[in-house]
């Protein structure tokens, strides 16, 4: 059996038989209560957006420092004297 994170006591779209129906305002007021009163877990879409961003930008730049010139020099040196140690 799985356990939904409320219990049925606490669903707002599940009412007991033989009570009167809550009015929607006090379903909505219920929820709200609920919502303010759990923390908050993982990001909303805005902030997706803005990690998204932000590491494209840090890959824009990581590409351009990587394919620059003095790093490409210096990593062909370094390939080439592992290779002629070897050899």
């Amino acid at each position: 059996m799985t356990s939904s994170p409320h219990p049925v006591e606490d669903r707002t779209d599940v009412e007991s038989p033989g009570t009167t129906p809550v009015p929607p305002r006090g379903r909505l007021a219920r929820r709200w209560a609920a919502v303010r009163a759990t923390g908050e877990d993982g990001m909303s879409t805005a902030e997706y957006a803005v990690g998204t961003v932000a590491a494209c930008a840090f890959a824009a730049v990581l590409y351009r420092v990587v394919t620059g010139g003095s790093i490409v020099t210096g990593l062909t040196d370094l390939v080439e004297s592992a290779l002629a140690t070897l050899s």
